[in-house]
């Protein structure tokens, strides 16, 4: 397997990936920004086409470079069925798979941050049969889990989420956590300046991750609830084309 981490701290903060099967030369693009030249040469470099440019979610804190770069490589757009963009995208749906030749990307639909959020567990067959990591976007971060309020109501966002972090608590602890962001990010607000962890680590440690009641979920996410990012209503609607 291919994997490349690319972390960004301007203008947003955030982490996006380029991830894919080296013996076949294809690879997936991931949460890319507006920079897309970056990925292109670093696919150029790596000798690999990039095949897939896929958004876990509609970004309410930075532009999107996705769509840009899936047009100017040949790429697919991926985006979850439920978005409904003003653009045409490559629908996925739960447990759909997106195959770069060894290395198999499956869709886990994580509502909660946004109600279209999707993660990705990633399994590279070459190594195992099992999952290496998941690429959790802002569902699930090192230290925090997103914030519930910039895409629709912070309740009803806590309560899909609750359900969201459940299932990926169902993963196995050895499974690595790949987010979208890190400290800086407005998404979170106990976010570590750590980029990766596990899933038994943030089990653990991350106090929003670890709880086990619902209604107690719900009120500590709706508590404290930093104020709304300039510009977030905008930045969503552009990046859904809308």
């Amino acid at each position: 397997m291919i994997l490349r981490q690319f972390l960004d701290t301007e203008p947003t903060v955030a982490a996006s990936y380029l991830l894919g099967c080296g013996g076949q030369g294809i690879c997936a693009v991931v949460d890319p920004t507006e920079d897309i030249r970056r990925y292109q040469d670093a696919a150029e470099s790596l000798g690999m086409r990039i095949t897939y440019v896929v958004d876990t979610h509609a970004h309410a804190d930075h532009l999107s470079g996705g769509r840009q770069l899936a047009e100017a490589v040949g790429a697919a757009y991926v985006l979850h069925e439920s978005t409904a963009p003003g653009y045409p995208f490559h629908a996925v749906r739960e447990g759909d798979t997106l195959e770069l030749g060894n290395v198999i990307l499956q869709v886990l639909h994580t509502p909660g941050h946004t109600p279209e959020h999707i993660s990705l567990l990633v399994t590279d067959k070459r190594r195992a049969d099992e999952p290496w990591f998941v690429l959790t976007g802002h569902t699930l971060m090192v230290g925090d889990l997103g914030r519930t309020e910039l895409a629709g109501s912070p309740e009803e966002g806590a309560r899909a989420l609750f359900h969201s972090a459940q299932r990926l608590k169902a993963l196995t602890d050895h499974i690595e956590v790949l987010p979208g962001a890190f400290a800086g990010s407005v998404c979170g607000w106990a976010l570590s300046g750590k980029p990766t962890s596990t899933i038994g680590f943030e089990r653990r440690f991350n106090k929003a991750f670890a709880i086990e009641d619902e209604e107690a979920f719900v009120r500590f996410m709706l508590a404290d609830i930093p104020p709304r990012p300039p510009q977030a209503e905008a930045i969503r609607r552009k990046n859904l084309g809308r």
